[in-house]
């Protein structure tokens, strides 16, 4: 057990331990603590915005402690409102199901499975009686609910909310109840439903947990947080290739937030690589170190260094023109549909024949074929677009 010797690893990145010296105390005893990390079954993709409670689940594992990683099939089915200024549709019980039976074979990409206990919270929530579930209602109150950001803005607003939805930081909440969690992760959106665990575990006469906040990972606009909703993600199941070119399409400066949440090296040999950059090597192929590190990890070595060599091959050995124009276009909350990119880039004559070309599969962004008609390049993409093999920009979306 490393004890508290491990507190800088634990710590690493993390926006709140609350509360720190509860949690060197725990440490100090040398017994396994219980890590608990949820996640509610809601697409059937992890991405790397998902990896950042991971990685730290992770670091706990190496440290000795018990990984517990929760799949929210009952919370799935209620649908978290956290940041949403409308009630949240909930899945279906068949939805939550089929997304969660992806969730062990991905997680194991990064988690040990020998020290992984993986757990469904209806274990616990389908055996709780109607009295039970009121009994649970009656520790938190209304005025404590609206506390919360969200919960207040709409009720400020007069916006509805759903009385379901106040129930949603109870389970979670009585979550840590049943496992008995020592600490809980979560990104800091999650912050009032991890301390409702806290003082749910008091009330029912356990230690409280502690609250370990990680930063939510800005997806690949470098603007709004990582999500498949969005189409600024990456996703833990990409192919190679396209794993590999998503993340050589980040800006610079989001690079090192990528560094700094993702990659497994000492924040030592980071510093180390950005005092490079800054005494002039290229940061591309920092970005190369990068980029090959996260795909060994979800793939392999082997696979890591065949889709760097891809994309080389892609773009510096004749496939891309060494002077191609540059092209800053404005967009709105919504983005810019990719034709009409195409078309203000002068790769095409009109949309229409942007949506011809997508149609043929003539369409490449930073190598990649596009078919979505519908795709939108929201503020803060900078990519390479290409149409045919000669016509070729390099756009940046503000």
């Amino acid at each position: 057990m490393a004890g508290v010797d491990g507190l800088e690893q634990i710590t690493r990145g993390a926006e709140e331990v609350l509360v720190e010296s509860e949690l060197v105390q725990r440490l100090q005893e040398g017994r396994s603590l219980r890590i608990k990390a949820g996640f509610d079954p809601t697409a059937p993709d992890l991405h790397l915005g998902h990896t950042v409670l991971l990685n730290k689940l992770r670091q706990f594992q190496e440290l000795g402690h018990e990984a517990i990683f929760l799949i929210g099939d009952f919370t799935g089915m209620i649908g978290d409102p956290t940041g949403k200024n409308v009630t949240r549709k909930p899945l279906t019980r068949d939805e939550v199901i089929e997304n969660a039976k992806t969730y062990e074979a991905q997680i194991f990409r990064i988690l040990d499975p020998e020290k992984t206990l993986v757990m469904f919270n209806s274990s616990w929530m389908n055996e709780l009686s109607a009295a039970d579930l009121i009994q649970l209602a009656a520790r938190h109150t209304v005025a404590r609910m609206l506390e919360r950001d969200d919960f207040n803005k709409r009720y400020a607003g007069g916006q509805p909310i759903a009385i379901h939805e106040f129930i949603y930081p109870l389970v979670q909440g009585y979550d840590s109840v049943a496992l008995k969690a020592d600490v809980e992760l979560g990104g800091t959106d999650q912050k009032f439903n991890l301390l409702v665990g806290r003082q749910l575990q008091e009330a029912y006469g356990q230690k409280p947990q502690i609250v370990l906040t990680m930063p939510i990972l800005e997806g690949l606009d470098g603007v709004q947080k990582m999500s498949k909703s969005l189409g600024n993600y990456i996703g833990i199941a990409d192919p190679p290739d396209e794993m590999f070119g998503k993340l050589m399409s980040i800006s610079d400066e989001l690079m090192w937030r990528y560094f700094e949440l993702l990659s497994f090296r000492p924040l030592a040999e980071i510093a180390g690589l950005r005092q490079e950059m800054e005494a002039g090597r290229n940061p591309r192929d920092i970005k190369f170190e990068l980029g090959e590190e996260l795909v060994a990890r979800f793939h392999s070595a082997a696979d890591a260094v065949r889709a760097r060599e891809n994309f080389i091959a892609r773009f510096q050995k004749g496939a891309m023109p060494e002077d191609i124009s540059e092209v800053e276009l404005v967009a709105d909350g919504e983005g810019l549909a990719l034709a009409n990119v195409l078309k203000d880039a002068g790769l095409t004559s009109s949309t229409s024949e942007s949506l011809r070309m997508l149609k043929q599969g003539a369409v490449r962004i930073d190598g990649e074929r596009v078919e979505d008609r519908q795709l939108r390049l929201v503020a803060g993409a900078d990519c390479v677009c290409q149409v045919g093999k000669r016509r070729f920009a390099r756009v940046r979306i503000k």
